[in-house]
């Protein structure tokens, strides 16, 4: 180990044993956890340890739908990341890489680094990171260099988001990552907004995937909707039969509520009121428009029936 490693393990040990620089630094409840809670040394580098082929092909295939639906996101990503010596990364809610976009030419260097598919990077097994810190405390996270717990992957910054599923629980991380020491604060943190955003396009394509054939609809709108994906699921009789994590805690939805809850029972709220009636106004003129004012089939098309579209028209004073 060079010097510049050993007093990196000596300063998070010092930290996480000093109530007052806990609170000045950064990650330090993260070094604590990985210090005492998953008792890992941050002087030792990990062993390479990676999932056979069978084990992958079953832990991608327990991931479900979020490979399938994250895969044309992480290509996007990658036109521009890989161009910049970064790996785009996509790990399962327990912190396993599953997926990689990255050059040829930086993949070596990459893998040397353990940042390749089948290998664990939960703080469990690699402290504070980009994927495991991001998992552990269920916010997007910047890991720059000397913030990660392990001496030997302070070469790193790490730009993790996570990736919520269709019931509001976690279901992985996108991240970026780079070994360039040459990286700048300021262009780490537009990558940084860049993965955020492309986690909430999956979570996004995760909850309509998960929910094919239901009529979607956008609570995301007004000016007192929060960060994040606002979308319900609803039936033909208009109960909410999924909602995103978002659309939950905006609108007080319990699990217990997912497939009685009246899709109007939401309305009555002031302060969610507007943008529900707003995008759900907005869909049925949709709806009416493509059906050139057909009632009957603008209902078809939103899978509802004609004396159901024509009260809640009249509900949102949509003239038919």
């Amino acid at each position: 180990m060079n010097t510049v490693q050993r007093n990196h393990a000596d300063i998070v040990q010092s930290v996480v044993t000093s109530p007052a620089a806990l609170g000045r630094a950064g990650f330090a409840a993260s070094w604590r956890r990985s210090l005492i809670h998953h008792k890992l040394d941050p002087a030792t580098q990990r062993p390479i340890e990676r999932l056979s082929t069978p084990e992958m092909r079953a832990r991608r295939e327990a991931a479900g739908l979020l490979v399938r639906v994250a895969s044309p996101v992480l290509d996007r990503l990658a036109r521009a990341a890989c161009d910049a010596g970064c790996t785009v990364l996509l790990s399962d809610a327990q912190g396993l890489i599953l997926d990689e976009r990255v050059r040829d030419g930086d993949k070596r260097e990459f893998h040397a680094s353990n940042l390749a598919p089948g290998t664990d990077w939960s703080e469990g097994a690699e402290g504070t990171n980009g994927i495991g810190t991001c998992l552990a405390e269920g916010r997007a996270v910047t890991v720059w260099r000397d913030q990660h717990f392990r001496s030997t992957n302070t070469g790193l910054t790490c730009m993790g988001s996570p990736v919520f599923g269709a019931t509001g629980e976690l279901a992985g991380v996108i991240d970026i990552s780079s070994v360039r020491d040459d990286m700048a604060e300021g262009y780490a943190r537009i990558v940084a907004l860049t993965v955020q955003d492309a986690a909430l396009r999956i979570e996004a394509d995760l909850f309509r995937a998960s929910f094919e054939g239901a009529r979607i609809l956008s609570a995301g709108a007004g000016e007192n909707a929060p960060q994040g994906v606002m979308l319900l699921a609803l039936d033909r009789d208009d109960l909410v039969i999924g909602a995103t994590r978002a659309a939950r805690r905006h609108l007080g939805i319990e699990d217990s509520a997912i497939g009685r809850l009246p899709a109007d029972d939401l309305f009555s709220g002031q302060t969610t009121r507007g943008g529900l009636e707003e995008a759900q106004r907005a869909e049925m003129a949709r709806a009416l428009a493509r059906s050139g004012g057909n009632v009957s089939a603008a209902a078809r098309d939103l899978g509802i029936g004609r004396a159901t579209f024509y009260r809640k028209a009249k509900a949102l004073g949509l003239q038919v």
